[in-house]
């Protein structure tokens, strides 16, 4: 049974009837480098996933919202309504679809009718592979499918952002959203924060393939350490303003970073800005180490990221090092590193197709033994954006 015919009948089991319901898909990302520079006007790297957020929606006469998540069955049915659209902790998961139908209202866009909206994902929970992204962006798609409402790709991604800032008070870049977005099969988008520049590089990893691993270790945004990190690489820019003409962090080089960085008050502030600007230039060089069929360079750089974002940017922890470094151990591993914001979440790994079995193995072994607990592994293809099935 497909995935489609599976939660068109979780639907009917809810709702009753699913006559006018439409099934949808939005992808999860991955970033392959290029993290924790999307707030820092940076240049970020990542690709939207074969996996992600499946949704049923059905049109209502009235204006009552009803959500189902076939991943949380616990939490039945949570009811709202378009009159209250405000962030409540006891509204669970439904706070992503929530913030973005205000963020559509915010901009004008009044939603006509209330929905019945059941939602399934093979995205991990809690892995970093960006699940709530994933619901954002599927929840602008079917907003624009049903309602007709006069909005881009692009848009929806923007307005994702501005629910996940505004409404779930999480400081998120735009990163997360852009990549599910404007997904393309057997891309990664090369995205400039800074003006929403983008280009398309193809994937061609002949004889390899991307594993992520997933520690596990469950993390929130809101409140791990993200919102703290952020304002530092602001303090340290603040300071480094009163010297040198940057609008932002990734409009620095390392060579104008190094000559100006004693300004930087803290040393930890300074870390944190030198993560933040050799992490884009790596991100630069990563591309056109692509460009040029050099997936060894493309390793390197990788695993040069993983490295900074532990000693300079300090967002890995045990589990994510624990990864990493087993990782590298491997012959056929092309590259390793941590992903998305860090503090538990998943590896990205670029490993040759005859390593993947003993990657699995070797590095699950090794991290059971460490950590206590398992990880789990996904070989992962690189899918289109948000679609109707």
């Amino acid at each position: 049974m497909s995935i489609k015919a599976v939660v068109l009948e979780e639907f009917k089991k809810v709702y009753g009837e699913s006559t006018g319901a439409k099934v949808y898909f939005a992808p999860g990302r991955v970033n392959l480098i290029g993290e924790h520079t999307d707030y820092n006007g940076g240049h970020v790297f990542p690709c939207a996933l074969s996996i992600g957020t499946y949704g049923v929606a059905c049109p209502r006469e009235d204006r009552v919202l009803r959500f189902y998540s076939v991943n949380f069955p616990q939490l039945g049915v949570i009811e709202s309504s378009l009159d209250d659209l405000v962030p409540d902790p006891k509204a669970e998961w439904t706070n992503y679809p929530k913030g973005v139908m205000w963020a559509f209202e915010q901009r004008g866009m009044k939603i006509p009718t209330g929905m019945d909206l059941v939602l399934y994902g093979n995205i991990p929970n809690g892995s970093g592979l960006s699940s709530s992204a994933s619901v954002e962006v599927l929840t602008g798609f079917i907003l624009r499918d049903l309602f007709g409402f006069d909005v881009t790709n692009q848009d929806l991604a923007l307005i994702g952002q501005f629910a996940e800032n505004k409404y779930n008070m999480v400081n998120c870049g735009i990163m997360d959203q852009f990549a599910i977005a404007m997904g393309k099969k057997d891309h990664a988008i090369f995205l400039d924060t800074a003006d929403l520049s983008f280009e398309y590089a193809p994937i061609k990893l002949d004889g390899a393939k991307i594993v992520i691993a997933c520690s596990n270790k469950k993390r929130g945004l809101a409140d791990s350490k993200y919102n703290e990190r952020r304002s530092e690489c602001e303090e340290a820019l603040a300071e480094l303003q009163t010297v040198v003409a940057a609008e932002n962090l990734g409009a620095l080089d390392e060579e104008t970073f190094e000559k100006y960085s004693a300004v930087i008050g803290s040393d930890i502030r300074k870390k944190r800005a030198k993560h933040a600007v050799y992490e884009n230039r790596r991100t630069m060089r990563a591309v056109e180490a692509l460009k040029d069929g050099d997936v060894v360079a493309f390793g390197q750089l990788m695993n040069a990221s993983h490295v900074s974002l532990r000693d300079d940017y300090e967002v890995t922890g045990i589990e994510l090092d624990t990864l990493v470094e087993e990782a590298w151990k491997i012959d056929g591993v092309i590259g390793s590193r941590m992903t998305g914001a860090g503090f538990g979440g998943c590896t990205v790994s670029i490993v040759m197709d005859e390593a993947v079995d003993e990657f699995i193995q070797k590095v699950g072994e090794a991290y059971l033994a460490k950590i206590g607990y398992a990880a789990n592994f996904y070989v992962v293809d690189i899918g289109d954006g948000p679609c109707v099935l």
